[in-house]
């Protein structure tokens, strides 16, 4: 049974619409710590050793069962395998942490921000050769090389979020979709499976509620949908498809903005609060810490906190599963803006960059055709499932690697 698709205008939607791996040459290895060394501590070869206090959970692809994605019988799978991401990295930094991400894991997270720590200061190097020539006859060579340092590395930066958002999504064992060019048989796509549960997994109640309603406002799918209304199919332009996804992901970035600000004030309530007596409750740079240790490769993103010894019970969790929507709701037309808008220039582009990638036509690699496309609310339901985490997880990387590497405010 085939239904059309009706795009209602979802909450908030009018701010997200939008505008209009290999190993590079000469490839880095990892010099694994002796065992005179500190756990903590590791070396590159030709690189800078480095120790970080945040925590990584290292979950292979191979552990779990790897989603395969079916366009019609007889036609050929997606390649979900791998690092078969929509954006191929460009950059010798983005294709070396995608060969660590393949070879040798359990040392991405060291070598990503050691990436991060060396761009940075290659940047500065170049700025500060710049104001040092700034008198000097070599002054417009050095300007000039400065320009060109910072472009590189602003390209290089954004290939590092795009392989740690990748990294978390595999932390949940979902690959991300491949091009959808390879994937579509006879104008027809199916995403198999469908991955609903983990990716749902990142979110507290409160937060996962408002994305359900997201999904059911955009595709018209309820989130207690029968199997056979989920199979239903649909048809929809891949252009109409690819502004879905791109306002799911800006949805993904608003949600996770506007929640952490609310932790953040219920922390501080908390520790007002808790003045008098410190026997229950985390202290709050206790508070602060774990937040921050849990905020870019922690699972439970969106946890709420709770004191210490207390469990709130059903009273209590329905008082909290509105409390987000309420405080949304009572946002002023400038700190909904501010929540929504994207706070960096990389984040920007690493979005537009990835929507091209995904939705781009195999020939010109731009999303502007009018190609209809027949596929299932199950699979129209993954995309913007998996578009809504890539924001919240977008969020999460524009933080911590701005605390390395000063990103360009948006």
């Amino acid at each position: 049974m085939d239904h059309s698709l009706s795009l209602h205008k979802a909450p908030f939607l009018s701010y997200f619409l939008p505008s209009a791996v290999k190993y590079p040459q000469g490839p880095h290895f990892f010099t694994p710590p002796s065992s005179n060394s500190p756990p903590d501590e590791f070396s590159f070869t030709h690189r800078r050793a480095l120790t970080t206090g945040l925590s990584f959970t290292s979950t292979a692809f191979n552990s779990r069962n790897v989603s395969s994605a079916k366009a019609s019988a007889g036609a050929s799978h997606c390649d979900f395998s791998s690092l078969n991401t929509p954006l191929e990295p460009t950059s010798a930094p983005g294709k070396f942490l995608s060969g660590v991400l393949q070879n040798q894991r359990q040392f991405f997270h060291f070598a990503a921000a050691d990436e991060l720590k060396r761009l940075a200061g290659d940047r500065d190097a170049a700025v500060s050769r710049m104001f040092l020539s700034s008198d000097s006859d070599e002054a417009c060579l050095h300007r000039r090389i400065a320009q060109l340092k910072e472009q590189d590395c602003q390209a290089a930066v954004e290939d590092v979020m795009y392989m740690l958002i990748f990294y978390k999504f595999s932390q949940i064992g979902v690959p991300l979709v491949p091009k959808l060019s390879s994937c579509i048989y006879n104008g027809r796509l199916e995403i198999q499976p469908s991955r609903d549960w983990e990716l749902e997994s990142i979110y507290s109640i409160e937060v996962l509620k408002m994305v359900r309603e997201h999904v059911s406002t955009l595709i018209g799918l309820r989130a207690n949908s029968s199997v056979t209304e989920n199979w239903a199919t649909t048809e929809i332009q891949r252009l109409q498809l690819g502004r879905v996804y791109a306002a799911s992901i800006l949805y993904g970035y608003f949600l996770k903005s506007a929640s952490s600000r609310h932790q953040l004030e219920r922390c501080l309530t908390l520790a007002h609060q808790d003045c008098p007596s410190h026997r229950n409750f985390l202290q709050f740079p206790d508070l602060l810490l774990c937040r921050f240790k849990s905020l870019v490769f922690g699972h439970g993103s969106d946890t709420k906190s709770v004191s210490l010894g207390q469990v709130p019970g059903p009273g209590r969790q329905e008082k909290d599963l509105e409390e987000l929507r309420c405080y949304v709701m009572g946002f002023d037309p400038e700190t909904l803006q501010r929540c929504a808008k994207l706070k960096s220039i990389e984040a920007t582009n690493l979005i537009e960059k990835h929507r091209c990638a995904l939705f781009g036509d195999e020939q010109t690699g731009m999303p502007e055709t009018g190609e209809v496309i027949l596929t299932s609310f199950s699979s129209l339901k993954r995309l913007v499932l998996e578009a809504v985490a890539f924001g919240s997880f977008l969020w999460d990387i524009e933080e911590y690697v701005d605390t390395v590497y000063k990103l360009k405010d948006n």
